[in-house]
């Protein structure tokens, strides 16, 4: 028998949970033996131990112990369900783009990419039961659950590679809107902070790292204040250029002005009591050289209704084109 194997990370599994990744690459490999494997170091991301519950990232390496490689079942895996009529709708009625390759999408606001507890209704999920094998729609990015705004999906396997590789980098344009409590100092700059992933009482959440501290990850984020409000709110352009999980968030929070309505980073407490008090955070703009024909695609999602009644309240005008200075100089 033959030793272990070294698997790339693919753009259609990016974030997954690595049990969850060995449950579907490697089926014949029962749980018990996945947990002993992990438990004594065999399993490897990038050289170093992995646990079950860790999201792994699309370019990752993961070394694949000889018991998973030529573990074996015979019973066939059944195939997804295919997605309902419901589903199959509230995609269409999200799409604000479509082409033979590319789907996308103005993803609402408490409406989960991914799975997770408690979670059984996600777009991932009905991606699955829309084709099978290559013709399976898959995400090439994520948002998070209260982020609304511009999410990609590649129709196919070879197109998600190929756009997957864009957004690692560094070449895919995103820019966000946010609506802060209170008005970042500069108007304009740069946030270079690295992040740390965090337990606390209200979930999973990131925290900024101290100096040396092991498994701190690299996030920057360029900001512009588009407008403002005294010094009680803004109006904030932003352009991650790490893609690290709630990168915008935790920065914004790490500078003093958490995003209005953010329950992780303690922005739901600056939040003015007429407005709805949800996250004020929307993937604006995504643009990007098609993974086939090589033009450019370039595509704006309108506001959730929290935030156009947000802007409404503070004053904020949003040009008719839909592009504002912001766009560029974040």
């Amino acid at each position: 028998m033959s030793g272990s194997e070294t698997v790339s990370i693919n753009a259609d599994e990016d974030g997954m949970r690595l049990d969850r990744w060995f449950r579907e690459r490697y089926p014949a490999l029962g749980h018990g033996a996945l947990q002993k494997l992990l438990r004594t170091g065999q399993v490897r991301v990038d050289g170093s131990r992995a646990k079950a519950n860790q999201r792994i990232a699309q370019g990752q390496e993961v070394r694949v112990p000889p018991m998973a490689v030529h573990a074996t079942d015979d019973k066939p895996k059944p195939p997804p369900p295919s997605a309902s009529a419901a589903d199959r709708k509230l995609i269409a009625d999200l799409a604000i783009y479509e082409d033979e390759d590319l789907l996308i999408l103005n993803k609402t606001p408490g409406l989960a990419v991914q799975g997770g507890s408690k979670m059984s209704r996600h777009i991932d999920g009905i991606l699955a039961g829309m084709g099978q094998g290559e013709k399976r729609p898959r995400l090439v990015h994520r948002l998070d659950r209260e982020t609304s705004g511009v999410l990609a999906i590649a129709k196919r396997r070879t197109i998600a590679a190929s756009l997957g590789k864009a957004f690692q980098t560094r070449s895919v344009r995103k820019i966000y809107w946010a609506v802060t409590g209170g008005v970042p100092d500069p108007v304009q700059g740069e946030i270079d902070i690295d992040l740390i992933k965090a337990k606390g009482p209200k979930g999973d959440r990131v925290r900024a790292a101290h100096k040396g501290e092991a498994d701190a990850q690299r996030a920057v984020t360029k900001y512009s204040v588009v407008d403002k409000v005294a010094t009680t709110a803004a109006w904030v352009s932003l352009k991650p250029l790490t893609g690290r999980q709630h990168q915008l968030r935790a920065h914004m929070a790490a500078i003093g002005t958490p995003i209005l309505g953010d329950d992780k980073y303690e922005g739901d407490a600056l939040t003015p009591p007429v407005l709805e008090n949800r996250l004020h955070l929307h993937a604006r703009r995504l643009s990007f050289k098609h993974p086939r024909t090589g033009k450019i695609v370039d595509v704006t999602a309108p506001l959730p209704k929290h935030m156009v009644d947000t802007f409404a309240f503070f004053g904020f005008e949003v040009p008719a084109s839909g592009a504002v200075d912001g766009d560029d100089e974040a």
